[in-house]
């Protein structure tokens, strides 16, 4: 490897020693396609080559080339040959070197693994640096990366499926959302709500909050169900409010009093809900309308919205103007055309129907592929209308797609390249050949997607939640704030320390019963009493600075909600306990593969422990 990183800073590209192949995209072959990659040649240019993925002897320029995965050199561990490595991931798909090409490198090896794994690494380092790549740590330590929940190894999985909707098209909250919110609000105007003068505002919500729809609230619950921030309408409540409301209840999301926000779309719906609860609060609701309650309300918003969808104006007009909606994605195709080309079947599993996926995959995707593919050509199968999560628990009738107008007839079995409409997904499972975890499925929705292909198949799944980028950033910003607030609470926990240990003595010497040490029982009453009283006004005052700047903590990402994954300083959101329950691996948008490879070995990072005396994430070297 060092004679590699040797070559790229001594020979110019131009030079005969290596081959530089042009890439030809005109036919897509698994492990083929040649990229560009900028590469720094000096200090004062940059140039723009592009590597083949076969590898040339530059002793035998024109000769045949060693292709990665065929050749002579390498083989592919198969599903039969497969095992369990050391974290329990399949070894599936992982590349190896023959064994008669083996002992020649192990002859070449010498000494102590540690110490040639060490140099190995650095030089990896170093070329990773000149060939421009991010390594994996940084990526993963950035608004882009890709993390990680359970051990899962990417070269063992045989297939890939994909949700669509804010999954591989991604849409702009405020224009598709938005419009949601006024077909919606045109509804409840029809059925005699009062909603005029009301805006659509989408800063009131975040995903992973909870409607209470017995008392008209949204909170946001910690990993174990309680509540620590709640709105009533559209005000927030304030602490005490909380505690007296929620202090002895859990949310349960297996009731159906608790409504949990899954997803973007559910964005409308919840200001949409808030805000009538406001107009209910205030006597606005004509009793025309008949007995409602919060819980009626609800069902309310859920039937406008619904007749929105069905009728089918919100669709129409993001058909006719895509551009305005969509936000588009140039790395998000290639990312799925690197999974394509390394063996892995793709997969797209949409509840939307025909006309509306053809249109937003055609927007999103075509003018990003190479010669004049079109998104068809990257999917092995394509199920629109596939009325998830039932998808995942049952099998529904089958239909193929056989026209573009998408005229449709019954079949009973699906086969590879085909379009198909309803199924199930153990049709899938059996048409491919593949089942269980050696699928991967990458949707938005922590139920409908993320959940259900987990707990009824146990698919490998990823969790994409673009607000992901923005936490991110807030964090990084909020810094300064945080550290301001950590330091004053340490402050606060050593005075304190100090205190409970004087009014301890002080309570023992009420008790005729020695201190806990010497000094502290030869403290007069007096110096005891006095020392006491400062410690206690020291604290009242640094409380006087904690709770403004423990409220303000996350405010740069949401000024009611705070951060997405935390629910308070220390602990996790329920969103967070979510996330890690059910995905595997969560990021904020689909192109982050392009990243990482489609090889790439995702490791579960350590889960600290209350009583962990240090953390191994990062041992220092």
């Amino acid at each position: 490897m060092a004679d590699l990183i040797e070559f790229f800073i001594k020979h110019p590209l131009s030079e005969p020693k290596f081959i530089i192949s042009k890439p030809n995209l005109s036919t897509i072959r698994p492990f083929k396609r040649s990229f560009s990659i900028p590469i720094a040649i000096g200090k004062e240019r940059q140039r723009y080559c592009s590597l083949c993925c076969s590898v040339i002897d530059a002793k035998k320029a024109g000769g045949p080339g060693v292709s990665v995965e065929g050749g002579d050199v390498f083989s592919v561990t198969s599903s039969a040959k497969s095992d369990v490595d050391y974290l329990g991931e399949s070894t599936k798909g992982d590349l190896n070197v023959k064994r008669e090409h083996l002992q020649a490198f192990v002859d070449k090896i010498g000494g102590p693994i540690e110490e040639i794994a060490m140099k190995e690494a650095k030089e990896a380092e170093a070329l990773l640096h000149h060939l421009r790549i991010a390594d994996p740590l940084a990526v993963r330590q950035s608004p882009r990366g890709i993390f990680c929940t359970r051990t899962l190894n990417l070269r063992s999985i045989g297939a890939i499926g994909y949700d669509m909707d804010y999954t591989l098209v991604h849409y702009n909250v405020m224009a598709w959302e938005g419009r949601a919110y006024d077909y919606g609000m045109a509804n409840l105007k029809s059925m005699g709500f009062p909603v005029d003068n009301l805006q659509f505002d989408p800063d009131l919500v975040i995903r992973g909050l909870v409607i209470d729809k017995e008392k008209g609230n949204l909170v946001k619950a910690d990993r174990f169900g309680y509540v620590k921030r709640a709105m009533h309408g559209t005000k927030m409540l304030s602490t005490q409010a909380v505690s007296e409301i929620y202090g002895r209840e859990l949310v349960d999301l297996k009731q159906s009093r608790w409504e949990f926000l899954n997803t973007l779309f559910s964005v409308s719906e919840a200001v949409m809900f808030m805000q009538l609860v406001d107009k209910f609060d205030q006597g606005d609701v004509r009793a025309e309308l008949g007995p409602l309650d919060y819980k009626g309300l609800y069902k309310a918003v859920e039937k406008a919205l619904f007749r929105a969808h069905v009728e089918g104006q919100l669709k129409s007009e993001i058909m006719a103007a895509p551009e305005r909606f969509v936000e588009p994605d140039p790395e998000l195709p290639l990312a799925l055309l690197d999974q394509k080309e390394a063996g892995k079947r793709l997969l797209l599993i949409t509840n939307s129907d025909y006309h509306y996926t053809n249109k937003m995959m055609h927007h999103a995707f075509n003018k990003f592929l190479p010669n004049d593919m079109v998104w068809r050509d990257l999917f092995d199968m394509v199920i629109v209308s596939a009325r998830k999560p039932e998808f995942f628990q049952m099998s529904n009738p089958l239909y193929e797609v056989v026209t573009d107008d998408g005229l449709m007839r019954p079949c009973f079995k699906a086969s590879s390249g085909g379009l198909y409409s309803g199924g199930s997904a153990q049709m899938i499972e059996k048409s491919l050949d593949v089942q269980g975890d050696e699928i991967l499925y990458v949707g938005d929705h922590i139920f409908t997607d993320v959940s259900q292909s987990k707990v009824h198949l146990r698919w490998r799944t990823a969790l994409i939640c673009r607000e992901l980028e923005d936490e991110f950033n807030a964090i990084i910003k909020s810094h300064g704030h945080k550290s301001a607030l950590l330091k004053l609470i340490q402050q606060k926990e050593i005075v304190g320390d100090l205190f409970n240990q004087l009014r301890l003595a002080s309570q023992r010497r009420e008790n005729c019963r020695p201190s806990q040490s010497i000094e502290a029982t030869n403290m007069d009453d007096f110096e005891l009493t006095e020392s006491m009283q400062k410690l206690l006004i020291v604290m009242q005052r640094l409380d006087e600075k904690i709770a403004p700047l423990l409220e303000a903590d996350g405010e740069l990402f949401n000024k009611r909600y705070g951060y997405l994954s935390r629910a308070g300083l220390w602990d996790k959101s329920h969103f967070t306990r979510q996330i890690e329950k059910y995905a595997d691996i969560y990021t904020s948008r689909v192109s982050n593969f392009l990243q990482y490879t489609p090889f790439m070995y995702f490791r579960s990072q350590e889960q600290t422990l209350a009583h962990d005396p240090r953390s191994y994430s990062f041992v220092d070297t």
